[in-house]
């Protein structure tokens, strides 16, 4: 009699799992649908002259650019820099003439409490709109409160996209037409 509870209750949880994971399998597309949805949604508000938006395959060397999307008035970039406690991914839009247009942290592993402000600490994150390639912690923009490595982060992120839209060498500071 025990076998026969032991088999019953065996078979009811590997059931159960087959039931998981085909739900888990089922939703997958559609939990995919909406993180494209929604970056696409992200990627309109970061350049909003612009309507429409085409990637673009990233060959160069800078390896903070993750991807780019070209729209009608300039470029919107996804960064990946590293952090304290991790890489800090960005949307940047940067306009035609190489001044960003908008920003959002899109990912991170920051500490609780002070790197991880930088999600939603509009008063440090718009510090960055209006800057061409040229947002340095201390000089102009104010880091977060006892984030500093994460402050530089973003920092570095921005000035990276902004670099890819206007050439500039972001490493050095240098152009690649030499200025």
């Amino acid at each position: 009699m025990k076998v026969k509870q032991i088999l019953t209750a065996l078979a009811a949880i590997v059931v159960s799992a087959a039931v998981l994971a085909g739900a888990r399998f089922g939703l997958s597309g559609v939990a995919n649908e909406i993180a494209a949805a929604e970056k696409k949604e992200m990627i309109r508000f970061m350049l909003p002259e612009s309507t429409t938006f085409t990637q673009e395959v990233y060959t160069g060397e800078d390896e903070a650019i993750v991807a780019v999307y070209k729209g009608e008035t300039g470029y919107v970039l996804e960064t990946k820099t590293a952090g304290y406690a991790g890489d800090i991914y960005l949307l940047v839009g940067v306009d035609n003439s190489g001044k960003v247009t908008g920003l959002t942290v899109r990912d991170m592993e920051e500490t609780l409490g002070l790197g991880a402000q930088a999600l939603l600490d509009t008063d440090f994150l718009i510090q960055f709109l209006g800057t061409q390639g040229d947002a340095q912690i201390g000089e102009g923009v104010d880091a977060l409160t006892g984030a500093t490595v994460t402050s530089k982060a973003i920092a570095r992120g921005v000035n990276a996209a902004v670099g890819f839209v206007t050439g500039a060498d972001t490493s050095s500071g240098a152009t690649s037409w030499g200025g």
